[in-house]
This record gives C-alpha cells, structure tokens and sequence, in this order.
C-alpha cells in the first residue's frame, strides 16, 4: 500500500555573502527574522486500507472468546501491530461472564514511541457479540454474528492509523488497544433472569482499568472508537463523553467540522452509552470520550443491523471509514 502524505512548503529567502569585502557605506543593518514553524504534516487516511482491515478479521470468523476463530485473529492482530514497529504486550486473563462462564480473553496493546511521558489512548474492542440476540428471525438469536461494524470497524480504522504511526511518528507517544470480552453483555432473552447482574459488558476495559498494562500508567486522553463504519453513520457527542471529557468532545468535533465532516459528526448530545471508555474514564480516571455512532430514529438506538446477521461487510462504507480516520490522524498530529 502507498504512504502519502500531503505537505505545505514554506520557501525561506537565504542572503548569500561575496568573496568581497563590501565597502562600508553599503553594509546594511541585520533585520530581526522571525522564525516560522514548519505546518503539521497529517498523513492522508486511506479508507480503502481500513476496510481491508475490517474483512481480514471477518475472514476468521466470529471473533467470540474461548473460539479458534478468536484465537487466530488475535494473533493476526498482535503480528500485525508488530509488524509496524509497536511495542505489543499483552494481557491474557481469564473473564467471568454474567452465566458463569470463564472467558480466555486478550487485550492487546500496541504502545509507539513508548518511551514517552506525553501519551494519547486509541482504542476499540475487537471482540464480537456471540448471539444475533436482535435479529428478526428468532433462529438466529443464539448464533455469532459477524460483528463488522460492530468490533470490526474500530479495530480496522486504528490498524490503518497504526499504519502511519510506523512511519511517521506523532509528538505525543501513542497507545492503540484492542480490548476484548466488550460484547458479552446480557442476552436479550436473559435480562429477566439477570436483572440484578451489573456490569456485565465491558469485561476486557474493566479488567485493564484495575490492572493497567503498565504500573502508574498516564494519557493526556483517550478516543474510544466503536461501531463507526456503517453507511448513513451520525456520530452524536455522547453524554458519559461529555460528563467526563467535555474540551475532548469539543476539540474532536471541532476539527471533525473543519475537515468538513459535520454530516458525520453532530454537535448534538445523544444518550449515555456503557463503553468500554466509560471505565477507563471512571475506574482509572482517564478522560475518554466515545466516538459511536447512533440512531435516534431506531428502536435498538443503533441501526438496523446491530446485534443481528446483517452486521457484515455489505453494511460498512469507506466515506465513513474516512471522515472518523482523517478525523482521529488530524486531531493527534496536530497535538504538542
């Protein structure tokens, strides 16, 4: 894949000197320069990478832990972060679920320039639901989905900006974390049965926000990504983003509206949505916000595809893809 890069060229006047001495008369004063600081170069998002990206996860399956098909794409995601030089450590842990079950999950996290105070999180789960639980077709409610959008989009929008981080590294350190067990939240079917179960999504972002990958870990702040790949995709300033990182939310829509995506992104608030940002935010007191997106108008408040068969790649769109990538890439590089 090419790298391309769009760059402002600033031309800078140089005064040369003769092999002669001038004569007095014609020596002028030396006039106080000003130095102007070379303009943010902000690597071009490709769209059709991060799409590549998403269909390379829906090719082994169902990313649903304790599954092969899991397993495989966690190593593909962990050879394919080293592969452009990330520091990649892991934490494999062992997850309770609200039945019961023990989940082997993974959260992977790809640290660039780690050496760095001054950091920035990106992040999404990279996880899918195990139960099409909101499909139409009642056969479906206990079978895996593909999780295109759903999982698959975030992870493949921060592989494409992993991508440019090799190449071309910000000046604040970066760290992209997959976080995994996202979407094992109660069945629809199960709510009566576990009324009194809290918490029961999230299992991977709770894990890592009592038990950092790193001892006294810090960030400046962090960008949660989930579910931002479909056509038609509204991005409203969610309402835990605004309680706990409002001048984010502010920063984030701002460029979003000067890169001229505020078709996507709505300076709107929409309702509070349990994210794996919301315990990064109020376990280890990060400010986080989310970028997801939501469907008023759509009795799950998502879209007609969430929780069911149809989340696959039919669903996802490249302009989409693009306005949330050249929206995180503009925002990062531009930090000092």
């Amino acid at each position: 894949m090419n790298r391309m890069f769009s760059y402002i060229m600033i031309t800078a006047t140089v005064l040369a000197g003769c092999g002669s001495q001038p004569k007095k008369d014609t020596v002028k004063p030396v006039q106080e320069t000003k130095v102007i600081e070379p303009a943010v170069i902000v690597p071009i998002f490709d769209a059709d990478s991060a799409y590549c990206f998403i269909e390379k996860q829906l090719s082994f399956g169902p990313r649903v832990p304790n599954t092969a098909s899991h397993l495989k794409c966690g190593d593909y995601l962990v050879d394919k972060l080293r592969s452009y030089g990330a520091d990649v450590v892991t934490q494999d842990v062992d997850l309770k679920a609200y039945t019961g079950d023990v989940l082997k999950a993974r959260n992977i996290i790809a640290q660039f320039q780690p050496d760095k105070k001054e950091r920035i999180m990106l992040f999404a789960h990279w996880d899918s639901r195990p139960w099409a639980d909101s499909d139409p077709d009642k056969a479906n409610h206990y079978k895996p989905l593909p999780g295109a959008n759903d999982g698959g989009s975030g992870v493949g929008v921060l592989l494409e900006v992993a991508r440019h981080l090799s190449v071309n590294p910000t000046k604040l350190g970066i760290d992209i974390i997959f976080f995994d067990a996202e979407d094992y939240g109660i069945h629809d079917n199960d709510r009566e049965k576990y009324r009194n179960v809290n918490h029961s999504w999230a299992l991977g972002s709770q894990h890592w926000a009592m038990n950092p990958h790193k001892k006294g870990y810090e960030a400046r702040y962090g960008i949660l990504l989930d579910i931002v790949g479909a056509k038609g995709s509204k991005f409203y300033q969610e309402s835990y983003s605004l309680h706990f990182a409002p001048a984010i939310v502010s920063k984030v829509w701002e460029w979003a509206h000067k890169l001229g995506y505020k078709e996507f992104f709505v300076a709107e608030e929409s309702g509070a949505i349990t994210d794996d940002h919301y315990y990064v935010n109020s376990i280890y007191g990060i400010p986080c916000i989310d970028i997801i997106n939501c469907d008023p108008q759509s009795p799950n408040g998502f879209g007609p595809y969430h929780h069911t068969m149809k989340d696959d790649m039919d669903w996802i769109d490249t302009a989409a893809l693009k306005a949330v990538g050249t929206t995180v890439l503009t925002t990062i590089y531009n930090e000092k």
